[in-house]
């Protein structure tokens, strides 16, 4: 236990002396407890056991941490910006985009400093380049709010979601029923529905897009569907179609936002194998399963 404290603090020291630029040290014998607050010094403020180490003003202090944030700032720019150049296609754009966006645009992506999120920014801007009016500032601010975590679990769900050309939108399936008919008692209720844990997605995963806006938390149904009746959905590079074998069968999905399809886009993720199975088998009792590779 010793040992982890020690390394915690070791850990804190070096993020404290990076961010304001000057080590702190030990100056007294005071120590902080959550159960005494009577330790004051000559000037009527708490006494605190650690101080800064140096001898310059406090506003020299502030004005060398101001620094050290632009540079980082700065470099943090021009890391995403020499991205966004690599990522960007040669082709020709839809116009220029526009001068208030990309303003607003550097002013959300300046303190990412995580390699994996400066990607996502650089898709961003070269995107917008190419395509000016794909990404909202809904979209940016939703991405710097984004963590790393968060966005692990777009990627995860990016690779079960499938796009219906017909309703010109991202969905996850998540199960079919067959609709209630006088003729067909038996079957009442009984719906089928996808382990995604099997495809290694938890419901915290969906659960996390749905609390930063970019899934719906709603459970959208299809219309009944009619015998023969196909309807396909797009994995990037596959495409599976459906052929209901019955008629009244109601496909379940999640649907993603508007934020969501558009950060979604910045993933380019082949459809989860385990999912891919899934689906396949969970559906060919009642649907007409096929699957096609995309050109």
């Amino acid at each position: 236990m010793t040992v982890k404290v020690a390394q915690a603090k070791i850990n804190l020291a070096h993020i404290i002396e990076s961010k304001l630029g000057y080590a702190m040290v030990k100056s007294s014998s005071v120590r902080i407890t959550t159960d005494s607050d009577d330790s004051y010094s000559v000037q009527g403020q708490n006494q605190l056991p650690y101080s800064i180490k140096s001898d310059t003003s406090l506003l020299t202090r502030a004005q060398n941490r101001q620094q050290l944030l632009l540079i980082n700032q700065q470099q943090n720019i021009e890391a995403i910006m020499a991205m966004a150049l690599s990522f960007c296609p040669d082709v020709t754009s839809n116009g220029q985009p526009d001068s208030d966006w990309v303003e607003r645009f550097i002013a959300l992506c300046e303190g990412t400093s995580n390699e994996s999120m400066q990607k996502l920014w650089a898709k961003i801007l070269a995107g917008e380049t190419v395509s000016p009016g794909t990404f909202s500032i809904k979209s940016l601010q939703t991405l710097k709010q984004m963590t790393q975590r968060e966005a692990d679990a777009l990627q995860k769900c990016t690779a079960i979601c499938g796009y219906n050309e017909k309703d010109n939108s991202h969905l996850i399936l998540l199960g079919f029923y067959k609709k209630h008919s006088l003729f067909d008692l038996l079957r009442k209720g009984n719906k089928v529905s996808f382990n995604l844990g099997k495809a290694g997605i938890s419901f915290p995963d969906v659960l996390t897009l749905m609390d930063i806006g970019l899934i719906y938390r709603k459970e959208i149904e299809s219309a009944a569907l009619k015998a023969n009746q196909e309807i396909s959905f797009t994995f990037l590079t596959q495409r599976v179609v459906l052929k209901p074998k019955n008629n009244d069968l109601v496909l379940s999905y999640y649907k993603f936002t508007q934020t969501g399809d558009e950060l979604r886009k910045l993933i380019n993720t082949p459809v989860n194998k385990a999912y891919k199975q899934l689906l396949s088998s969970a559906l060919e009792e009642e649907f007409e399963v096929a699957w096609h590779a995309i050109k």
